[in-house]
């Protein structure tokens, strides 16, 4: 049983062999979307030589798939993304060193003594 590739699996499989073993590990070809190769990149450090060397890349991807298929990229600096979450509430906290007071007397009389200690 024969299973032919994608264009977009072609073009992601496609990504390291145009670009060199250097540049693939620190980039990810992530989809081809109407022509246009999704490239990841970890920061921008790697993002302006991608932009730089474009034409090149484009023109290996070419001689490796046919000219066509991969008619631009795009870099995208990668992040690590995470999915909407709800707004947790949070309980108030305090800091008040005579909410540790067991007996509520004592507690009110700590207060009052600290209170004039401090005016």
């Amino acid at each position: 049983m024969s299973k032919s590739l994608s264009a977009d699996e072609l073009a992601v499989a496609a990504w390291p062999v145009a670009v060199g073993e250097t540049i693939a590990r620190r980039t990810t070809a992530v989809a081809l979307v109407r022509g246009k190769l999704i490239v990841e990149v970890e920061d921008s450090t790697w993002q302006r030589p991608l932009f730089q060397l474009q034409s090149q890349i484009l023109k290996s991807i070419g001689d490796l798939l046919g000219q066509g298929v991969v008619s631009d990229l795009e870099v995208r600096i990668s992040g690590q993304r995470r999915p909407p979450q709800r707004a947790k509430q949070l309980a108030p906290e305090t800091n008040d060193e005579a909410d540790r007071i067991q007996d509520s007397v004592l507690r009110t009389i700590y207060r009052q003594a600290r209170k004039k200690a401090t005016a």
